[in-house]
């Protein structure tokens, strides 16, 4: 994993811009950085480097045997070993080690077609002399982060935001984007200007314009034709162990020791376990653990690393650490946090990186593939023919019963509102998907500034999200719950999970994670699954727990789907507690334009009283606003 951006300028970038950039991506990539600029000055590359594969020889930006193409890589590509000799086979040279040059090799081969030939978590930029253009390719599920923006006809792409602020791009509240939640389509981020890369897509930068194109979609099989499967049970779990156990082997390849991290939950016991019949050590597994007994899955994790020979890391955190390490957590993820959870991944990350770590297994994405949050339950069983209207509601009270901690998260009530009615038109029926982004975005609306535009107050960011997305296509005549799966991994996927739960926090100490669940061979076994395999009943994820039923101790096998979330605040005394009261007082409280802090005030005087079945959600709220509040103090926003 690295660092990388680019600048396309008319008049030249300047040294220190270039300078500052690079030393704001230096945590992306520690091991060495390099740069290229054109010779007329106007274009520049820029690379930070976290060394993984081809320790010695892998510098970047590569140039192209003819001088006049340029490339900078951030991510892996696997399976890279066989596309090398391929590529050799019909004569090209290599002259590293690293698994980046194979795109080198292969854009000289097929142009930006060659977007289809790669295969891991990446994000690509290509400076062609040759073209006059710059091109950049993300991933297809945008596991790997970049960014862009144009400014005065000037374009800039990067890894982080932040190395676009040092390259000259404003930073300026996006207001929309900052009140819109993580339903919001790929255009919007909380900076005015600044834009994603959609996963899945490559950017094309010309005369001072970018434009965006596809190069994959996650294609779902209509209902019809999933009722035209054949194929057994087994014969569909058997084809998708097949495909994960592939992704995780491929995973395996590095010039550095490969860990895991672990939790008590199926997902990443069944990365841990599958990943260690491929090694013959046993593999180091670190575990997040909690003072409070009802959120640590310590003794679980401990059982599940027991089993299948792994040796077991506790890293035990407590809330003095999450308040202290919050702002940072938000400097390094650049949008809003509404639980502690991303703040304990990036102190986990931060352990493991002083125990020599550099790459890690991470459990992520299996839940967007299969189904397993509660709401994606919900949809399951609302759109289950074969249920009884008795049937259905004694399988919702008893998921309600077992999500009780999570459920204001969750599970909230049904939202009644303009935008969740232009949901339903849009889509024929009501998800309860949909319903948690809504009730994410309603939670801080009371909080919000009176004085705030009323495009503003009035914006329906799923309503944004859907007019982005090729719902004739890839929608409808989807069963419900692909639909749900098909919309969240172009939304809540980048946004939020694979932002400041994934990347953004282990790259912040150098540690790169892999994440087998979101290879896109994985991906297209789980998309021809049947959803009464993915959800059976209240069971969520019932084709994982069978193909990596060998590997799992039967306590992860059975129990139900726990999101991983920190504890709520609970005492006047909490140090979240005091660092609400402390931001919230601040100047930089005073300076940001989107919350009413008379409001949040009152807000957080209720914060204690409410009921445990909704204070994380309330917390959620007061954990937004601490979070603008932080990022208009660390980026100076306008």
């Amino acid at each position: 994993m690295c660092g990388i951006f680019a600048a396309m300028t008319r008049r030249g970038l300047p040294t220190e811009r270039r300078d500052a950039a690079l030393k704001l991506l230096e945590h992306r990539g520690p091991d060495g950085c390099g740069t290229w600029t054109s010779r007329d000055g106007q274009w520049t590359l820029g690379h930070t480097r976290l060394s993984i594969i081809g320790l010695d020889n892998g510098t970047q930006p590569m140039t192209s045997p003819g001088g006049m193409v340029h490339l900078v890589v951030n991510g892996e590509f696997y399976g890279y070993r066989e596309i090398r000799e391929q590529l050799r086979a019909r004569g090209y040279h290599f002259s590293s080690a690293s698994d980046s040059e194979i795109a080198l090799h292969l854009y000289a081969e097929r142009g930006i077609q060659a977007a289809t030939q790669l295969r891991g978590e990446f994000a690509v930029i290509i400076a062609d002399e040759r073209q006059r253009a710059m091109y950049a390719i993300r991933d297809r599920f945008g596991v790997k982060p970049l960014y862009y923006a144009v400014v005065d006809g000037d374009v800039y792409f990067a890894s982080e935001i932040k190395a676009l602020l040092a390259l000259g791009v404003p930073a300026r509240w996006d207001l929309e984007g900052a009140t819109g939640g993580f339903g919001r389509s790929h255009e919007k981020t909380e900076f005015a200007g600044i834009s994603t890369v959609p996963p899945g897509c490559y950017a094309i930068a010309r005369d001072g314009g970018v434009r965006i194109y596809p190069y994959w979609d996650w294609e779902m099989p209509t209902a019809e034709q999933m009722r035209a499967d054949t194929r057994s049970e087994a014969e569909i779990v058997a084809e998708f162990r097949v495909a994960l156990q592939d992704a995780v082997r491929e995973r395996l390849v590095a010039d550095v020791e490969v860990a895991s991290y672990l939790s008590g939950g199926i997902d990443s016991c069944a990365v841990l376990g599958l990943a260690q019949q491929e090694m013959d050590r046993p593999i180091r597994a670190f575990t997040l653990t909690f003072e409070n007994p009802l959120y640590d899955e310590a003794r679980v994790a401990q059982e599940q690393a027991k089993r299948v020979g792994a040796t077991y890391h506790p890293i035990p955190i407590t809330g003095r650490e999450i308040a202290e390490s919050f702002a940072d957590a938000v400097w390094h993820a650049e949008t809003q946090m509404f639980n502690g959870h991303g703040v304990a991944k990036y102190l986990l990350s931060r352990a493991v990186r002083a125990a020599g770590i550099k790459v890690v297994f991470t459990g992520e994405g299996a839940d967007e593939m299969l189904g397993g949050y509660p709401y994606y339950r919900v949809d399951a069983l609302n759109n289950d023919a074969t249920l009884s209207a008795g049937e259905r509601s004694a399988l919702l009270e008893e998921m309600l019963g077992a999500n009780a901690a999570t459920r204001a998260l969750m599970m909230p009530d049904q939202v009644s509102s303009p935008e969740m009615q232009a949901v339903e038109r849009r889509l024929g029926w009501l998800p309860a998907t949909l319903n948690v982004c809504a009730a994410q975005t309603n939670s801080v609306a009371p909080l919000l500034r009176d004085d705030l535009p009323a495009s503003v107050r009035e914006f329906q960011p799923l309503i944004a999200a859907l007019d982005r997305l090729p719902i004739a296509q890839s929608v409808t005549g989807r069963d419900h719950l692909n639909q749900m799966l098909y919309i969240n991994a172009k939304t809540v996927l980048p946004n939020f999970i694979l932002n400041y739960l994934a990347d953004r926090m282990e790259m912040a100490h150098s540690i790169e994670g892999r994440v087998p669940f979101l290879d896109h061979r994985v991906a297209e076994a789980a998309a021809r699954v049947p959803v009464q395999l993915k959800v059976k009943g209240i069971r969520e994820k019932h084709v994982l727990r069978e193909a990596a039923k060998d590997v799992l101790i039967p306590e992860v096998y059975d129990r139900q789907k726990h999101p991983f979330t920190t504890p709520p605040t609970r005492d006047p005394s909490d140090p979240m507690l005091v660092f609400y009261r402390d931001t919230f007082a601040s100047q930089a409280a005073k300076d940001q334009p989107i919350y009413d802090m008379k409001k949040v005030s009152t807000a957080l005087d209720q914060l204690l009283e409410s009921p445990d079945d909704q204070r994380i959600a309330v917390e959620g709220a007061l954990q937004r606003v601490a979070s603008v509040i932080v990022m208009q103090q660390l980026f100076s926003m306008s």
